[in-house]
């Protein structure tokens, strides 16, 4: 039986290995054949959209598997855009409105409103929540 999936990130990349297992769990059910369209980052968990971010070289970096799994097939990353910007994350439409001379989100993920994750949670079948709120 094929499940539609929607997977809330809470949880920071630097806080420990809830990112990455949240990640692999992402990659393990599509591995299945079971579906993915959408993962969203709130509150910290926006942090994993940072372009910045710089992993120790020897740790896995969270941001590249969440890359890696929207590239492979094409599931949207979504920072929540109200815990984004809070963060300093801004894509380039919000670094311009806020004055910035360049966005800080990485390519491989968008900003947006709660209204996308209540709109994922509605059309899936299991909603599977990592890490604590802030």
């Amino acid at each position: 039986m094929t499940l539609h999936y929607c997977l809330l990130v809470l949880a920071a990349p630097a806080s420990g290995h809830t990112s990455l297992t949240a990640a692999r769990f992402a990659a393990a059910l599509l591995a299945r054949g079971h579906t993915l369209s959408r993962v969203f980052f709130l509150d910290n968990g926006t942090s994993n959209g940072l372009a910045t971010a710089i992993t120790p070289q020897d740790e896995r970096s969270p941001q590249q598997a969440w890359s890696a799994l929207a590239d492979a097939n094409g599931t949207e990353l979504v920072l929540c855009v109200s815990s984004a910007v809070k963060r300093g994350l801004l894509d380039s439409a919000e670094a311009q409105r806020h004055g910035f001379p360049a966005a800080t989100v990485h390519p491989g993920f968008t900003l947006g409103g709660l209204g996308l994750l209540v709109e994922a949670m509605q059309s899936a079948d299991r909603v599977v929540t990592f890490g604590a709120p802030a």
